[in-house]
């Protein structure tokens, strides 16, 4: 794929209005006080992964409304007391698998937390936990775009932004985890529940955010026809009279508005190929991001980003940032 969106002038420089409903806080504040009704009850139960430098626990803890999450943990096998942890979002469809596919992290110094996604993980790696929309649903295959989309406070997204923040609340109870050194991190759609939670959380150091998904939706349905924004496309296709109700929802998930209230270190990258995440709502977020930042672009790359070249910024980054304190 060529170039398709805005030359690389214009996407440094694009700073889109803004869209959000006056109770954008409100409905934030609300939603994490019915769920901290639910205690957090984080259980870590060691398994034999048949891995030898690392020691994993299967772990599950209380998200959205106390609903039980699945997840790994992997903890390096180093003297230090506590260690820096990157708590890990997946990409769209994706599950926590099996702990072999997460060993980057605890091979450089640092635990890993990887939160499974609710209903999800039926498209690549697997998924262990239901949603919950009104009884469980098992992991499914796509698409959950518009699961509840006409009302903010059954959309889909809601209950997995509240499952992300107290997937950081239940790494900082492990007592190896420095709790002055979270890290959140994800890719596409792990990237905007990255995002998310770098505003809604107040317990992460820093955000790892590449070509981040659930950013500026309005543009990104009118300038792609890929998956998953289609799901969004195909839905107001039939239901022609939603379309205010709809982008009224998004509003409130959209990465945008959270990059605004972020203030934590954070690093991001774009591809200006990408097809899947146009670069244009990656650099909407970007430039709204009211923290400390830095981008990596990469020119003739698609949705796969900086790949195994954005992971050795990662590390750069966090070392940089955590010498500095």
């Amino acid at each position: 794929m060529a170039f398709f969106d805005m030359p690389l002038e214009e996407l440094k420089e694009y700073h889109p209005e803004r869209y959000e409903e006056k109770d954008f806080d409100e409905f934030w504040k609300e939603t994490f006080e019915e769920s901290e009704k639910f205690p957090l009850n984080p259980v870590f139960e060691k398994v034999d992964s048949h891995l030898k430098t690392v020691e994993v626990y299967d772990v599950t803890f209380s998200g959205y409304m106390g609903q039980r999450i699945k997840g790994w943990l992997l903890v390096p096998k180093l003297e230090e007391e506590r260690l820096p942890c990157v708590v890990q979002y997946i990409g769209y469809n994706g599950g926590r698998g099996f702990p072999h596919n997460w060993l980057f992290w605890p091979s450089v110094g640092c635990i890993c937390f990887v939160m499974d996604t609710r209903g999800q993980g039926s498209g690549w790696l697997k998924g262990d936990t239901p949603d919950y929309p009104e009884g469980p649903i098992d992991p499914q295959y796509p698409g959950f775009m518009t699961r509840g989309i006409l009302n903010p406070r059954t959309y889909y997204y809601r209950r997995v932004f509240v499952d992300a923040v107290r997937a950081v609340e239940a790494a900082i109870s492990f007592p190896r985890v420095d709790p002055e050194r979270v890290v959140v991190a994800g890719s596409s759609q792990g990237g905007g529940i990255a995002l998310a939670v770098s505003a809604l959380s107040n317990k992460v150091k820093a955000l790892l955010c590449d070509v981040p998904f659930l950013c500026h939706f309005r543009r990104a349905v009118q300038l792609v026809d890929t998956h998953p924004y289609v799901e969004i496309t195909n839905f107001l296709k039939t239901h022609r009279d939603k379309e205010k109700i709809v982008f009224r929802t998004l509003s409130y998930f959209d990465g945008v508005n959270f990059a605004v209230r972020a203030k934590i270190a954070a690093l991001f990258s774009v591809g200006l190929m990408d097809t899947i995440c146009p670069p244009s709502t990656v650099f909407a977020a970007y430039n709204h991001y009211a923290g400390p930042k830095e981008i990596r672009i990469y020119l003739y790359n698609g949705h796969e980003g900086g790949d195994s070249f954005q992971a050795i910024e990662q590390v750069r980054f966090l070392e940089k940032l955590f010498e500095e304190g």
